[in-house]
This record gives structure tokens, C-alpha cells and sequence, in this order.
């Protein structure tokens, strides 16, 4: 399958997979980011089960923090963006400092501390950008039926396989985010392999 047209795919702007991981082409600064806002909601709730009761309510101050945070997003609806980016932005503030000051000694504590000092940025990214989800759970669920098909076929056996599985995972996936015929795409590809004419592309405009 080596010989296959060769659509152009595009920037970061798509989705996809590969034999060695996930290619996110989503549109959307949450894919950029390796880091998932539910693990650290979930290590903040751990807090709140350490022993000790300068953890404890190190923990909880954090986990009022968060909650208070999601209670904007789930108001956007009723603020202008303007308002809701400002209101964002300051819970964003609150967390970092309040996780980053009067840190217990404790082991998790300080790793907590430590991880908002050096990701505050990427685990907020979502923050600045009103309507971007918390997770990457969008780019999960589109590129599930590539999984899939390698716990069922195995997955290919050279690196034409697997230039081909990406690719076409990429189109699959990405033509279904947009609602657009994979058909259609993959017919005006061949078309255009074999005029010489430009090819489609599923690049963002």
C-alpha cells in the first residue's frame, strides 16, 4: 500500500493515530497540552485523605477552589465572554497561588505545588479558550475505532502499513469531526493522484 495517494492531512487542526500513539490534529489547545485536567482534580481529592490536618486542608482549600471554578464554566451561559474570560482567568490566578503558597512539607503536597509551578500553564490552557473542554476525552473517543481495529487485526506489519493505518485513520476520524464523506475525500485524492491535479485537503481554512 505504499503506492497510495498520498492526501494532504494538514496541520494541527486534525485528528489521528499512529502505530506509536496518538497523533491529535483536533482543533484546539487542549491537544498541545500532555497534561489532563481530571488527573489533577484527582490528586487534589487525594489531598483531602491525607492523614495529617495541615494536608488535609491543603487540600481542601484547593478542592473549593475547583469546584468554584467549574461553577463559572457551567455559568457561561449567562455572562457575556468578556465577563466569563475575566472570571476564568482569576479562578486560573486563585489555583496556582493558592497551590503554590503555605505548602505543607508533606511529600504530595509538594509534589502538587510543584507540578502547578511548572504546568500551571498547560493544565489552564482551556482557561483562555471559552469552549475548549478540560480534557482530551473529544480526541479519545474519535480515534477509539483505530484502537480498536489493531486489538482486533494486530495491527500492520512494516512501515508501509503503518503509513497507510495512520493515514487513513487521520481521514477517517477527521472527516467524521466534520461531517464530511470519507467516499467523497478519498475519491477526489485518487482523482487527483492520477491527473496530477491539486489535492483535497482536510487542512483547517
Amino acid at each position: 500500500m505504499t503506492d497510495a495517494p498520498r492526501p494532504r492531512l494538514g496541520t494541527p487542526g486534525d485528528v489521528g493515530a499512529g502505530r506509536g500513539g496518538v497523533r491529535n490534529y483536533q482543533r484546539g489547545p487542549q491537544f498541545s497540552d500532555c497534561v489532563r485536567m481530571v488527573h489533577l482534580i484527582r490528586d487534589v481529592k487525594f489531598l483531602t485523605t491525607l492523614p495529617g490536618d495541615r494536608e488535609k486542608a491543603y487540600g481542601e482549600r484547593l478542592r473549593v477552589l475547583f469546584r468554584e471554578l467549574f461553577q463559572v464554566i457551567h455559568g457561561r451561559e449567562t455572562l457575556t465572554g468578556r465577563e466569563y474570560r475575566r472570571r476564568l482567568e482569576a479562578k486560573r490566578q486563585g489555583i496556582v497561588t493558592a497551590g503554590t503558597r503555605e505548602v505543607p512539607d508533606s511529600r504530595h503536597c509538594q509534589a502538587m505545588a510543584g507540578r502547578l509551578r511548572t504546568h500551571g500553564a498547560a493544565y489552564f490552557t482551556f482557561i483562555t479558550t471559552p469552549g475548549v473542554e478540560p480534557t482530551n476525552n473529544l480526541a479519545e473517543r474519535a480515534i477509539r475505532f483505530v484502537v480498536s481495529d489493531r486489538h482486533l487485526t494486530q495491527g500492520t506489519r512494516g512501515e508501509g502499513g503503518d503509513r497507510w493505518s495512520e493515514r487513513i485513520g487521520t481521514v477517517i476520524a477527521t472527516c467524521a469531526a466534520r461531517g464530511l464523506s470519507v467516499d467523497a475525500f478519498l475519491s477526489e485524492s485518487v482523482r487527483a493522484y492520477w491527473s496530477g491535479g491539486p489535492r483535497p485537503s482536510l487542512a483547517p481554512k
